[in-house]
């Protein structure tokens, strides 16, 4: 399971750090994309979660799933890391998610995939994260 929150500086390459514990579940290689909700970061996927992805939109009809299907798939990348742990991440990526040389970005577990933000647009993201709004999504959940 992805869980925890780290920060790391995106290098002038593009890399950023992924912390080993982060990396043993993800796998060598892995699959980045925008954010499947759209919102302003990565999401990292171990193949098989993305496998599991891609065979759940391919079992959509195509009217129904083509707009998210290319916005998922023409903003996706398999990767792999360099020999410190780190991962290049393309140029067009980098800047969907605000991720500038240089930039801190939050890593953060997220159960069955990871996410990278911006550490500025994390805290204003988990700022609004309250309480009555954690609530709401337990009721709606039936917990």
């Amino acid at each position: 399971m992805l869980i925890g929150e780290f920060q790391h500086n995106i290098d002038k390459k593009g890399r950023v750090f992924i912390p080993a514990k982060l990396r043993e579940d993800l796998g060598e290689r892995f699959i980045v994309s925008k954010a499947l909700d759209g919102t302003p970061c990565l999401f990292l996927y171990p193949q098989t979660e993305w496998q599991r992805l891609v065979d759940k939109l391919s079992e959509q009809s195509f009217v129904k799933s083509r707009k998210l299907q290319r916005f998922l798939f023409s903003g996706a990348a398999e990767l792999e890391y360099d020999s410190q742990g780190r991962a290049c991440i393309p140029q067009n990526l980098r800047e969907y998610a605000a991720l500038g040389d240089g930039t801190e970005a939050a890593i953060i577990g997220a159960s069955t995939r990871i996410e990278i933000w911006n550490s500025n647009n994390w805290k204003a993201e988990s700022e609004d994260i309250t309480s009555d709004a954690i609530i709401d999504i337990l009721e709606e959940l039936d917990f």
